[in-house]
């Protein structure tokens, strides 16, 4: 049975991202500079309900240039949060060769960059159950647009960001798969 049988319904989506962001993400310090951005409201999240990778990819151009427009710059990033299309790994992990040039092609590309997130999330060179996949690991399949000046400001904070990664495989490791999974299963809501 595939994730689209199991779409979740429009309000719980972000609440349980939400959920995750603030138990995972920040609650583990997995990204160290996230706490700002959610606490000072520089987060903005879409929900995409496309269900074809061409309609994800024209939601995603309309974030960029929404980012980019931004006179403001109200917000550090946006989250598109897509539950309906590319919930296997594979094609997900083959459509962002495809976000990359979206994101290239967007004017002042330098700007941004994108983090991106699966429930089934998978780096290379790892088995599917390795530890270390659950930083990359969240409730639905999501892009993170994040805006290059705030990354740059957050990691001149930040002691050795290149250490993160490392760091947060290690934490992972100390907590264990079975606790890393209940966390991360306790993001989603149950019927």
């Amino acid at each position: 049975m595939t994730r689209e049988a199991h779409a979740a319904p429009i309000d719980d989506v972000l609440d349980e991202t939400r959920a995750w962001i603030e138990n995972v993400v920040v609650g583990l310090g997995l990204c160290p500079f996230a706490q700002a951005s959610i606490t000072e409201g520089g987060l903005k999240m879409v929900r995409c309900d496309a269900t074809d990778p061409e309609e994800l990819a024209s939601v995603l151009r309309n974030a960029l240039l929404e980012l980019r427009t931004d006179a403001g710059k109200a917000f550090d990033g946006c989250l598109v949060v897509h539950p309906n299309v590319l919930t296997e790994f594979e094609s997900f992990n083959d459509f962002l060769d495809h976000a990359d040039e979206i994101l290239e092609a967007t004017p002042r590309s330098g700007e941004f960059q994108i983090a991106s997130f699966h429930p089934d999330y998978r780096f290379a060179e790892t088995q599917p159950d390795d530890v270390g996949n659950y930083t990359n690991r969240s409730p639905y399949p999501m892009l993170h647009i994040l805006r290059e000046a705030s990354v740059e400001r957050a990691l001149a904070n930040f002691g050795d960001p290149a250490k993160i990664p490392e760091r947060n495989v290690e934490q992972l490791e100390s907590l264990g798969l079975d606790a890393v999974k209940k966390l991360l299963a306790s993001c989603k809501r149950r019927d």
